[in-house]
């Protein structure tokens, strides 16, 4: 009963309101006490774009980096932000560190902002060292800012391991809470859909306010393109396209806008016909409730998202009434 009391709200003393850390057009994606996920194949420029992020806390002097399309909050009062990699060596995370730097405009590092290579621990020293760092550093600099693990995988025997995954997704969600932090988590896996890979992935599905996914452009390979799997509140298919490529004059990756609103509605239909397909693969018809619980479960949207996909389903004709007296909904007639 102890414990249970200190989790008991209290009306009368609200808590603070949290903070958006990581926003693109206004959409938080990054919020105190909230994991972010940043999922994607090898090549995209995931770490790179992870590491932007953590360049937008250095902003000082009213300078504007290229954080790739994204907003992010300034660490203006010195709190920590940790950046773990468990996949890359020394060198190269030094050479990161030195550009997220460059990309930020500063000639040194700040005293608050750590950088860890984990490569060289167990798996399981990894993570207890994570947790005792944000301890450490949280009491040090009067908080924490932001964290980011770079291959959360590597803090695991096993992506598959379901005990594992959801014993470290749920302790990661755990430390975003306490310490007040949103913890950026990067999976290097290709998603299936709008589905994470695993049982690390699925628990990340869960836990995640946000899951951010990178991929090669179909037709030009050298910019990537980041897509919108999930956010809290509002559909993904309505976040922007956003590019990114490597710029050779610059040396560092560089933001190329949206997507034209054309592709963007592409994309969208795209998306919702595989979706359509999916859910009508083992069942020829379902009601409108059915329907939208199939959607909010695979997409994992709230009922009010789902609704508006099968309203644009129906004016795109992916799925139609089975006749005018029915009230069940089949696949369309081109699919």
């Amino acid at each position: 009963m102890t414990l249970l009391k200190t989790c008991e709200v209290d009306f009368h003393n609200p808590p603070a309101l949290t903070e958006n850390i990581v926003t693109v057009n206004e959409v938080p994606l990054g919020t105190q006490g909230n994991l972010l996920c940043i999922t994607g194949g090898e090549g995209t420029g995931k770490s790179n774009y992870a590491s932007s992020i953590v360049a937008g806390t250095l902003v000082e002097d009213d300078f504007e980096p290229d954080i790739l399309g994204l907003s992010v909050l300034p660490n203006t009062n010195g709190k920590a932000v940790l950046l773990y990699d468990t996949e890359q060596s020394e060198n190269q995370l030094y050479k990161n560190t030195a550009l997220l730097l460059k990309r930020a405009r500063r000639k040194e590092i700040p005293d608050w902002l750590k950088v860890y290579y984990l490569t060289a621990m167990s798996r399981k020293e990894r993570l207890q060292s994570i947790q005792d760092s944000i301890d450490y550093y949280y009491h040090l600099c009067a908080g924490i800012h932001l964290v980011v693990i770079d291959g959360i995988a590597d803090l695991i025997r096993s992506a598959n391991d379901e005990i594992e995954s959801i014993g470290v997704v749920e302790e990661l969600y755990r430390l975003a809470g306490i310490y007040r932090t949103c913890i950026i988590c990067v999976l290097h896996f290709v998603p299936n859909s709008y589905k994470l890979r695993g049982h690390l992935g699925s628990e990340l599905q869960r836990k995640a306010a946000a899951i951010l996914s990178i991929e090669k452009d179909t037709v030009k390979q050298e910019i990537s393109v980041v897509k919108t799997l999930k956010v809290r509140d509002g559909s993904p298919l309505d976040v922007p396209l956003m590019q990114f490529g490597w710029d050779k004059r610059k040396a560092m990756h560089v933001y190329l806008g949206e997507k034209p609103q054309n592709e963007k509605e592409k994309h969208k239909e795209t998306e919702l016909i595989h979706i359509a397909r999916e859910i009508f693969s083992n069942t020829r018809r379902l009601t409108y409730l059915q329907l939208t619980t199939e959607i909010e479960q695979i997409m994992d949207v709230k009922e009010r998202t789902a609704k508006n996909y099968i309203r644009y389903m129906r004016e795109k004709r992916i799925i139609t009434k089975e006749n005018a007296e029915s009230n069940y909904f089949i696949l369309g007639n081109n699919l």
